[in-house]
């Protein structure tokens, strides 16, 4: 198997530009739901409806991009695109002063990954062979998860700096941190624009797909409907962060466990990534989600800070064994002129997930106007739960579908289903 110095130019334009996004993006992603809070005033119900709708109306968006890439045979202008409009929507956030304003951003911010998101892995999956994909895609997720740590270190700098008396996040030091984030997004669309190749590999079959899951095979149908039961326990992370809020975290202290789980994260992918080539995606699939399982109801019974801590260090490994395993198992079960269509049900798939996913979990934690919850562990008992159901189902439900090593290029064809 190769090493990382051998992957091809797009895997690290690819790879650089999630870097620079995602320090823009976790400079602000995970400050919202304080800001939603304690600056807003917003109650948990609400945040975790605004977190589940900005995931979950783009997700069509998702389908229809991966699906007009594989008509398109070309993957790189829809990928530019969607950083572009991500990009653009961010200093809109500098004066939001409602809920309604802030869920306009992070709408606009999800349309643009919606609009990247299926392309953008497909690109990555045409540009290496079966034998690379773990790695390749465990690199992507390890740069992507580096720019987490650099963005959350910035956020954290600038907090410390502005308000190290107050334990709550202020207004203006959330607009700091908005203005500083918008120089890495900038830097990400001009790399992909300037350092990625188009493969051409969508358009290699000459076929036109067909909408939904026509022809992309049982296997990654029923794979499908397991991620979508994990991902309706799966709520947003931002109820991690106000979990951790309540055993008394302060701002700075959250941030700091932030960057403590994309370090464990950016160790563990491009590592996890390169085994799962030899030892087999589903494994790493099903060890995460053990993992994911144990950490929710670690949350759902810790009572001090340094607790949600340790139990978000362990989050990260979850990530790890999954984030590239997960990209490149989808690549192992379709042919490679339906990888966007199949890269965008999936993002569709745990899009429209996540919004009643967030909901439940708001509902269970809070409650609404009649009914006043469950409590705080609730959501993550019953994520815990529905984690271990999906992991049953993978284990018994799919065969180990690694793929031999192919001929050099990506355009593996015998890697889907009619191979078979």
């Amino acid at each position: 198997m190769s090493g990382p110095p051998r992957l091809p130019r797009n895997v690290w334009a690819v790879t650089l530009t999630s870097f620079f996004t995602d320090i823009s993006s976790e400079m602000l992603v995970n400050l919202i739901p304080l800001f939603l809070v304690g600056v807003l005033g917003v109650r948990t119900t609400l945040v975790g409806t605004i977190e589940g709708v900005a995931e979950s109306t783009a997700s069509l968006l998702k389908l229809a991009a991966g699906m007009f890439s594989d008509r398109l045979g070309r993957r790189k202008p829809l990928a530019v695109a969607g950083y572009a409009v991500s990009t653009l929507s961010k200093p809109f956030l500098y004066g939001a002063s409602s809920w309604a304003h802030v869920l306009a951003v992070r709408f606009a911010d999800r349309v643009g990954k919606g609009i990247r998101t299926a392309p953008r892995d497909a690109l990555v999956a045409d540009s290496v062979d079966a034998s690379q994909r773990g790695i390749a895609f465990g690199l992507h997720r390890a740069g992507d998860t580096a720019g987490a740590v650099v963005g959350l270190g910035l956020a954290l700098v600038i907090v410390l700096a502005r308000q190290s008396a107050s334990a709550e996040l202020l207004r203006e030091t959330f607009r700091t941190v908005v203005l500083v984030s918008l120089i890495p997004a900038a830097l990400a669309v001009a790399i992909l624009a300037l350092g990625a190749r188009e493969t051409g590999v969508g358009a290699a079959s000459g076929t036109r797909p067909r909408l939904g899951f026509a022809g992309l095979g049982r296997d990654f149908r029923f794979f499908i409907i397991v991620v979508v039961l994990f991902t309706l326990g799966n709520s947003s992370d931002a109820f991690l962060l106000l979990r951790a809020r309540d055993t008394g975290l302060p701002v700075a202290g959250i941030l700091g466990m932030l960057i403590t789980m994309n370090l464990v994260y950016a160790i563990v992918a491009g590592p996890a990534g390169a085994l799962s080539d030899r030892l087999g995606r589903r494994r790493f699939l099903l060890a995460g989600w053990l993992v994911y399982a144990g950490v929710y109801l670690g949350f759902a019974s810790a009572s001090a800070g340094w607790q949600t801590w340790g139990l978000m260090a362990i989050y990260g490994v979850y990530y790890g064994l999954t984030a590239g395993a997960v990209r490149a198992y989808v690549a192992d079960l379709v042919p490679a002129e339906r990888r966007g269509t199949a890269y965008g049900v999936l993002a569709a798939a745990v899009g429209i997930a996540a919004l009643p996913a967030s909901i439940i979990a708001g509902l269970l934690w809070q409650g609404v106007a009649g009914w006043p919850g469950l409590g705080a562990p609730a959501p993550f008992v019953v994520g815990a739960a529905l984690a271990l159901v999906a992991s049953a189902l993978l284990a018994f439900g799919i065969r180990e579908r690694n793929r031999p090593p192919c001929s050099a290029g990506g355009a593996d064809h015998a890697s889907g289903p009619r191979a078979r």
